[in-house]
């Protein structure tokens, strides 16, 4: 998972990321000239830093010797991301002291009234310092905003500002999320939503490919140093129309259409440094008839094609199970599932309680003792997992600038 940003690796990048580099060579989108009116943040609140890289595989080669000195059930519990309602700091340690989970994500249920108190609850949560869990949060601002007290611009404002606003705005939110030690932000909206109609129009940074792309790379760009950078729906919620909290939405775009349109912001958000790929519940018939959380060709995909090499994690594995469709109703299997296609965590929340992750948890052991789940696989998730949550402890609640790079003087 080690990025370098500032720094380009000698992979060779896809067709889509080079039309992409081009499109924004050549200046803003159509729907980007506009100031919209909205609140703005200064552009020069945002951090510019110059980097070098440190010495390479460092904390990749910590985190496989972590990974292998785990056991079974410590691989396991270490690529879940569970959750569960309150605020008691006490009764939030003992969940994750007792589950052993890689992660937890804050709801709203999750957040008290102020800073200073939500900042002991993610201290609990994050048990021992020097390997922390990750915790999460879904902090796009506007529509999506777990934090009461974030004013800041979010897409229906910034889809039509400059694209520095976007920058700007990031850069002050992943500040707030750093302040109360979230790491992760789930916060970055990389669907493309032409129509204000669409399920995820108030939530898509852009209303055309080139647009989304831009301020999905300003939003990645801003986030950098203060929180491990999430984009999502992938590989796009705009071409699949529908709630997919309640169904699993259907197109039929062909590969190539979706090469040169929805999967641009994505590109471009992993060319940017975003940390962690959120897969969600989409199907994309003309590529694979599964939803693309649970498709290793969409895994595939994203790592042979776009060159994603972070944390692939799905949306709410409990969405699935909500669509009433007879072949996800089993969680465990549905996470058993995710993690063969190529995911690292699989994320649970929809009607979670204290017996969820340990459930799940149970699946995968069972799943790689039976031989339907490879521990080579699990381990690679692990790795990449635990990578993560090594460079939080190395850099405190947030980040640094780029944890793998090193400032120049």
């Amino acid at each position: 998972m080690t990025r370098r940003r500032g720094v380009r690796t000698s992979r060779v990048l896809p067709a889509i990321v080079l039309g992409l580099a081009l499109t924004l060579a050549g200046g803003g989108s159509a729907n980007g000239d506009d100031t919209g009116g909205g609140p703005t943040v200064d552009s020069a609140d945002a951090a510019d830093v110059s980097i070098r890289p440190a010495p390479p595989q460092t904390m990749e080669r910590l985190a496989t010797e972590r990974v292998e000195a785990m056991t079974l059930r410590e691989k396991a519990a270490s690529v879940v991301m569970g959750h569960v309602p309150g605020t008691d700091p006490t009764a939030l340690r003992a969940y994750m002291s007792q589950t052993g989970i890689g992660g937890f994500i804050l709801m709203g249920a999750n957040i008290p009234a102020d800073e200073a108190s939500l900042a002991q609850v993610t201290a609990a949560l994050r048990v021992d310092p020097a390997f922390p869990a990750l915790i999460a949060v879904d902090q796009e601002g506007g529509d999506v905003s777990r934090l009461p007290w974030d004013a800041l611009p979010a897409a229906p404002t910034l889809k039509n500002a400059p694209v520095a606003d976007t920058v700007a705005a990031f850069a002050a939110r992943a500040a707030l999320l750093q302040r109360v030690g979230i790491g992760v932000n789930f916060g970055i909206v990389a669907d493309v939503a032409p129509a204000p109609g669409e399920f995820i129009f108030r939530r898509a940074l852009g209303t055309d490919a080139g647009g989304a792309a831009e301020r999905v790379s300003a939003a990645v760009a801003g986030e950098a140093g203060s929180a491990l950078s999430t984009i999502k729906h992938f590989p796009g919620h705009g071409a699949a129309p529908g709630d997919s909290h309640a169904t699993i939405p259907v197109t039929d775009m062909p590969k190539t259409e979706w090469a040169a349109s929805d999967a641009r912001p994505f590109a471009a958000g992993i060319e940017a440094g975003a940390h962690m790929l959120m897969f969600g519940h989409l199907s994309y018939t003309a590529v694979d008839p599964l939803p693309a959380s649970l498709s290793s060709e969409w895994h595939r995909i994203a790592r042979e094609e776009l060159g994603f090499d972070g944390i692939a994690i799905t949306d709410d594995l409990g969405m699935l199970q909500a669509s009433g469709e007879p072949a996800y109703l089993d969680p465990v299997a549905n996470a058993v599932t995710a993690l063969a296609a190529g995911n690292d965590m699989v994320l649970t929340v929809v009607s979670s309680t204290a017996d969820t992750a340990p459930a799940v948890v149970d699946g995968i052991v069972a799943a790689v003792e039976a031989g339907q789940l490879s521990e080579q696989r699990l381990s690679e998730a692990a790795s990449r997992v635990a990578e993560a949550r090594l460079l939080l402890a190395a850099e405190g609640p947030g980040m640094s600038p780029c944890p793998s790079c090193e400032p120049v003087s």
